[in-house]
């Protein structure tokens, strides 16, 4: 059985027990976290839509960050230059239950 969720403006493909990165959500390792269902399949059913009573049920690993990349911008003949850089933050989490 696997099921699609939404979080952070994105959607996952999970099963249980799946690790996923997601975008940061507030909570420190070990809490639970629910994630709204669009959709399930199992065995060749599919369910989506408002005929969704599925809930997923997910524990916090940890909160990681990318490695960090380089933002340059400059105009060239002149004399702008500007560097900055970006490390996206990530929370990752284990499917613990579909129900």
């Amino acid at each position: 059985m696997y099921a699609v969720i939404l979080t952070g403006g994105k959607q996952y493909r999970v099963q249980e027990g799946d690790t996923i990165e997601v975008e940061k959500l507030d909570g420190n390792p070990g809490d639970k976290v629910e994630f709204p269902v669009l959709m399930t399949s199992d065995n060749g059913t599919v369910v989506a839509g408002a005929d969704v009573k599925a809930v997923v049920t997910a524990e916090i690993v940890g909160n990681v960050r990318t490695k960090k990349i380089v933002v340059f911008k400059y105009k060239a003949k002149k004399n702008e230059r500007k560097k900055n850089g970006h490390r996206q933050s990530y929370t990752r989490v284990k499917i613990v239950k579909i129900a």
